[in-house]
């Protein structure tokens, strides 16, 4: 636990924790699909398709249902928070564009329109994080008479409760467009040593759509990468590999604190077969550790550029 952790109690403080490094997770993620579409939009049209349907799959899995819990559990605890009414109204304004966004990256006549919302998402998600890490999270863990842990809990099992075969679909964010109806879902990751007990995703079949969107999504890449021979360029065979652009992730402006759950949240859209290009201020060999600690032998290593002042490694996955 960082010793900079302020919390009224022990368990909200590891709580607090958590809850920052599951939103880095699903930042880091959103960030690795984002990549890889802009990446295809130029150079694959015919993947960013299926790229495009991992992605909405993703939003509609992960970001709208988690958005949808905030605003019942989250946010009614800090809009009773000394001067916090305007920021959460804010929030709750920004899930709403959020909406409109996906809406708008399912419906894209084209590749170029797609990546143009998928990249106004992410920055508006990344602005988002950092707003609930930086001010919310914390106001809450600290606040006397706001059991933070408790309210973390009662978001997760809000979302479990949205999986059960026979549950209503939670309500959906603020409501703009009937087209960005949500599914309802639980996050699925299962724990590791990344992820914090506290904020472990409860563990459920996800909706069939979105399954099947973004089994699609993953299998499609790879099918494109055979017809174009070779491995599409995820190894050095040749084959494909002046066809396939490379995602990159840079990590420089990323605060130290949330770097590796952003990164790890990338390499999590990565699909098998593929890669993804990360650029670091140093090298990050207690990540890179803690990636094989995460998942043994899944990526291969190989460095691009080892300094001075940037570091260039191609992590491939298997």
């Amino acid at each position: 636990m960082s010793a900079l952790t302020l919390a009224s109690a022990p368990e909200d403080a590891a709580a607090l924790e958590a809850a920052e490094t599951h939103r880095a997770l699903l930042a880091g993620e959103l960030a690795g699909r984002v990549t890889a579409l802009l990446a295809a939009a130029d150079h694959e049209p015919g993947a960013a398709g299926r790229i495009r349907a991992g992605l909405v799959a993703f939003c509609e899995r992960e970001l709208l249902p988690h958005a949808a819990a905030e605003e019942a559990v989250l946010y009614p605890a800090a809009r009773r928070l000394p001067d916090s009414r305007l920021l959460v109204e804010s929030l709750i304004a920004e899930h709403s564009c959020m909406i409109v966004l996906v809406d708008a990256l399912r419906t894209a006549s084209n590749p170029t329109g797609a990546a143009a919302d998928a990249r106004a998402l992410q920055v508006l998600f990344e602005e988002h994080v950092a707003k609930e890490n930086g001010l919310v999270l914390p106001l809450l863990a600290v606040a006397p008479g706001v059991r933070f842990a408790a309210l973390l809990g009662e978001l997760h099992e809000r979302l479990a409760d949205d999986t059960t075969p026979d549950a209503t679909p939670a309500p959906r964010v603020t409501e703009t467009r009937p087209a960005a109806e949500t599914r309802p879902a639980a996050e699925t990751r299962p724990a590791t040593e990344t992820r914090p007990a506290t904020e472990t995703r409860p563990a459920a079949e996800r909706p069939s759509e979105t399954a099947e969107a973004e089994t699609e999504a993953e299998t499609g890449t790879e099918a494109d990468a055979g017809q174009q021979g070779g491995c599409g360029g995820a190894c050095r065979c040749g084959g494909g590999a002046q066809d396939t652009e490379v995602p990159e992730l840079d990590v420089r402006s990323v605060p130290h604190a949330l770097c590796h759950a952003t990164v790890l949240g990338a390499l999590d859209a990565v699909p098998a077969g593929r890669a993804l290009v990360l650029v670091a201020p140093h090298d990050p060999l207690r990540l890179l550790a803690q990636i094989e600690r995460r998942d043994p032998g899944r990526f291969a290593v190989e460095y691009l550029q080892r300094g001075p002042a940037t570091w260039r490694l191609r992590l491939g996955r298997d």
